[in-house]
């Protein structure tokens, strides 16, 4: 059942996690893009693990922490993982320290709605390491000083901590109205949600800093978008003026209110490369050991899969019964599109291993 109007400032004011359980719609059955980032990732992962954590400094722990931060609920978390755990196992190999190689821990972070019962269900009965979840948002502290030597995120840190607060105000000149995404919209909708990214990642960094050994290693990928590009060039953001656009037709035929339309944003916003760095040396705890750009997704396959990852928030403010008029629309205009536009269109997928070795020791204490 579709929530009022009124109650869209406590609904959105935080973004919701995937679709849960099984069934046609879940993440689960809908997540192949995410699946091909990971598999396409896999070799930069090695070459980092090969390269950069130093064994002494990783080996004065008899366990091996790993945190995979938005871990949804499967099944591409344990494929991350998995490839995390082969690489660190290899790098023990090579230095003919086979005794050595530590245990692993693993800990699944995601909001605390998240479907735990699923993605614990699906664990790999073979898994080489000991699972745990820990819920809580990503922006915040979820784990004790120093207690991580390696955190992992894919396609997580696009989604913001929330809707920028004044775009929901309706007496603010920043109002959103008749837009669910910021990037057709008036520069003071973009400035607002440039400016919650930047929070948002100061609170990311920040937390991370503290989390993380001397000498661990992050890496993070997400759909962004090219340095010095429009947002508006960026598939996801294509994909929510589409998706805008399917919610207007549902108003002219009366199927959903314009007053839910206005009240409607999504936390998502794409990043560029520059302002991730800005971000990294803003909080200085970090530097950047690789920055690669990954092979983009097809449009169509990001547009079929779209459902799996929105589909909750829509539920929520529009109700589960518009959503299949709603997708079928949006499908139907994604594939008339042009293939030259939908190309152009198509995100930057960037990978971004970061490093606490190269940092002074005195820096990287202040960070704590």
């Amino acid at each position: 059942m579709a929530l009022a109007a009124d109650d869209l400032s406590r609904l959105m004011f935080e973004a919701q996690p995937m679709e849960g359980g099984d069934g046609p719609n879940s993440y689960t059955k809908n997540s192949t893009v995410q699946k091909g980032v990971v598999d396409v990732a896999k070799e930069l992962l090695e070459k980092a693990i090969a390269e950069k954590p130093d064994i002494d400094i990783l080996s004065a722990s008899t366990s091996f922490k790993i945190a995979d931060l938005g871990c949804s609920v499967g099944p591409n978390t344990f494929f991350a993982v998995e490839n995390i755990v082969e690489a660190l196992e290899l790098k023990y190999q090579r230095q003919g320290m086979n005794s050595q190689v530590p245990e692993f821990q693993v800990f699944f972070n995601d909001h605390t709605s998240n479907d735990f019962n699923m993605l614990f269900k699906s664990l790999p009965q073979n898994r080489r390491y000991y699972a745990a979840g820990v819920p809580g948002s990503f922006y915040g502290r979820v784990f004790p000083n120093a207690s991580l030597h390696f955190v992992h995120s894919s396609y997580a840190i696009h989604w913001l901590s929330r809707v920028p607060k004044e775009v929901l105000n309706r007496n603010s000149p920043t109002w959103n109205k008749g837009h669910i995404c910021y990037s057709n919209s008036a520069d003071e909708v973009v400035k607002a949600y440039e400016a919650q990214y930047a929070e948002d990642m100061d609170c990311f960094l920040h937390a991370r800093a503290q989390e993380v050994v001397y000498g661990g290693l992050m890496v993070l990928t997400f759909p962004g978008r090219p340095n010095g590009s429009p947002h508006s060039h960026s598939w996801i953001n294509l994909s929510l003026q589409l998706l805008e656009s399917c919610l207007m037709d549902l108003v002219r035929k009366g199927v959903v209110s314009e007053e839910k339309v206005d009240s409607f944003n999504m936390p998502l916003y794409s990043m560029s490369p520059q302002e991730l760095e800005a971000a990294i040396k803003r909080n200085g705890c970090f530097s950047i050991d690789i920055m690669a750009d990954l092979p983009r997704p097809m449009a169509q396959l990001l547009a079929t899969h779209l459902r799996g990852s929105m589909e909750e928030d829509l539920k929520q403010q529009f109700g589960e019964e518009v959503l299949d008029e709603l997708f079928n629309l949006f499908l139907k205009d994604v594939n008339s599109m042009p293939p030259a536009d939908l190309i152009q269109r198509s995100q930057s997928n960037l990978w971004l291993c970061l490093d606490t070795r190269q940092i002074d020791l005195e820096m990287l204490l202040q960070c704590l």
